[in-house]
């Protein structure tokens, strides 16, 4: 099973780092890679998949009851930023702040008098195999990314040929890359928490633990 996963997860990210060029193939030298590109909306489909995920795994486990949904939260923030360009235009301008703050002050509530289990349900998760992907994929989205894709670094490197759509490039692919780790993050801790409850409801570890 495991080798059939490795073998899911290696394709996958060959198929995600296709779709990444195939705006370059098409368009050449008009590539922008800007807000309404393929490469923005696999990023959309990526956080948006990673929340969904993440509240399933809360609902399985108590344990992780409280971490997943937090991480649940965080997608859901990173969705309604990525999706700042549609909201702004189809909603009004500056909604994804709105909804961000909600989602903010949903978490504060969620969490206001139990900080101890929140931190007993984070401790519970950073012991998961998940974990270190999430963190991975957290560093490359919010750190990596941007500092591979600074103007300054890419004026310096290529002079009077800069392009501005080089930096973009490099910038939207390691984002992509890292929401895509996030995705494989939510989809092994949902693996973990369907084999934990499908045991809880086995007549032997029902019998086991009457």
């Amino acid at each position: 099973m495991f080798i059939l996963r490795s073998l899911i997860y290696l394709f996958g990210m060959a198929g995600i780092a296709h779709l990444i060029s195939l705006e370059g193939y098409q368009l050449l030298s008009d590539a922008q890679y800007s807000e309404h590109s393929l490469t923005e909306y696999l990023q959309d489909g990526f956080t948006l998949l990673s929340c969904v995920l993440f509240l399933i795994a809360a609902k399985m486990d108590e344990r992780l009851h409280m971490s997943s949904t937090l991480l649940a939260c965080l997608m859901a923030m990173m969705f309604v930023r990525e999706s700042d360009a549609f909201l702004d235009a189809h909603v009004f301008d500056g909604a994804w702040q709105l909804i961000v703050t909600l989602i903010i002050i949903y978490a504060i509530v969620f969490v206001w008098g139990r900080i101890p289990a929140a931190y007993q349900s984070l401790k519970a998760y950073s012991m998961q195999p998940s974990f270190g992907i999430f963190v991975a994929g957290i560093v490359a989205v919010v750190a990596f990314s941007r500092m591979m894709g600074r103007g300054s670094f890419w004026q310096a490197v290529m002079g009077d040929s800069y392009m501005r759509v080089v930096k973009n490039i490099v910038e939207e692919g390691i984002e992509t890359f890292g929401y895509s780790l996030i995705v494989i993050a939510a989809v092994e801790l949902t693996l973990v928490c369907v084999r934990l409850h499908s045991k809880k409801k086995s007549p032997y570890f029902m019998a086991k633990h009457a």
